[in-house]
């Protein structure tokens, strides 16, 4: 009779690891960068509390659908696909870019790119020009997050000869059957939004996540003008600031006013009136306070000041 040793339990590595049973919630969310990218989405963006909490009851929903699967729970596939809807300038965009490194860092998405288009990006002008058109963009988003303003202007129904109904149906079909690789988020005037979603009922019942952006206060309008300015190393004097106060009150009851994106522009044109002002006196020595200070004759000299018009450029600039 064989003198056999007795047999041995496999090791520990050669069996099944068993699944965590406990989480490091903060350790989880730094190493998928959610903690970093909520912080610069509070640095970026002055104000819009609901967007921001909404981000954030996402990426909480993410983050803890990823434990749940590490913990070998039963776990879906969440829908993904949302609709930002607001006026122009209040952020729409830079949320996107920001969702989708949530997205990338929790895994829900291959690749942390935001593809940004228009109906013109989507749509042909003959027949057989669209399907090649809209697949050859989403075959670029794939994996990512694609990115669709002014979604409305897809469906024009008042147009018998029309091609975006067929880039609609290409849409919704990606959207059902290739979710788990694409987010579409779909922008624009909430009315017009309201009003698609009720003649294209296929793409409400697709959007898990309607999130509105609502206009930025005075307030916050000159909060943003100077943390732009910061950025580029200007500053308002005190005369400077009380008369962009007065700027924004005016600039605001305006047509084609667009929020954030009109405090840029309009910061663009301040810029090029300091620097004429300075330029004008080439006998002057100029010192770094005089470089980076944005004076009140900067800001009066605006045409708000004046008749109230709004040039053709300006109006083009701020409606894109």
């Amino acid at each position: 009779m064989l003198d056999l040793p007795p047999a041995k339990c496999p090791e520990t590595s050669e069996r099944e690891a068993a699944p965590p049973s406990s989480f490091d919630l903060r350790k989880e969310a730094e190493a998928a960068g959610i903690t970093e990218t909520l912080q610069k989405l509070d640095e970026e963006l002055i104000g819009l509390a609901p967007v921001k909490s909404r981000v954030r009851q996402i990426a909480s929903l993410l983050l803890i659908e990823r434990i749940r699967q590490q913990a070998g729970l039963v776990t879906s596939p969440p829908t993904l696909h949302m609709s930002f809807t607001g006026n122009p300038g209040t952020g729409k965009t830079t949320v996107a870019l920001r969702m989708a490194k949530i997205l990338h860092g929790l895994g829900f998405v291959r690749r942390g790119q935001v593809i940004s288009v228009t109906r013109d990006d989507l749509v042909g002008q003959y027949i057989g020009h669209t399907a090649p058109k809209t697949k050859e963009i989403l075959k670029k988003a794939m994996g990512g997050v694609l990115f669709i303003d002014e979604a409305y202007y897809l469906y024009r129904p008042d147009n018998e000869r029309d091609y975006g109904q067929e880039a609609i149906e290409i849409l919704l079909q990606v959207m059902e059957n290739q979710r788990e690789d694409l987010v579409v988020i779909l922008a624009g005037y909430g009315e017009r939004m309201t009003s698609f979603f009720a003649s294209n009922p296929g793409f409400r019942s697709r959007i898990a996540h309607h999130i509105d952006f609502p206009d930025y206060s005075e307030q916050e309008l000159l909060l943003i003008a100077e943390l732009m300015l910061r950025e580029r190393s200007y500053c308002f004097s005190a005369a400077g600031r009380e008369a962009f106060v007065k700027y924004i009150a005016l600039r605001r009851t305006q047509p084609f006013f667009s929020n954030a994106r009109s405090i840029r522009n309009a910061l663009d044109r301040i810029r090029l009136r300091q620097a004429d002002r300075l330029v004008s006196d080439l006998d002057r020595l100029l010192d770094v306070a005089d470089l980076e200070t944005i004076d009140a004759a900067d800001v009066l000299a605006s045409r708000v000041f004046g008749d109230g018009a709004v040039s053709a450029d300006q109006r083009a600039s701020e409606t894109k």
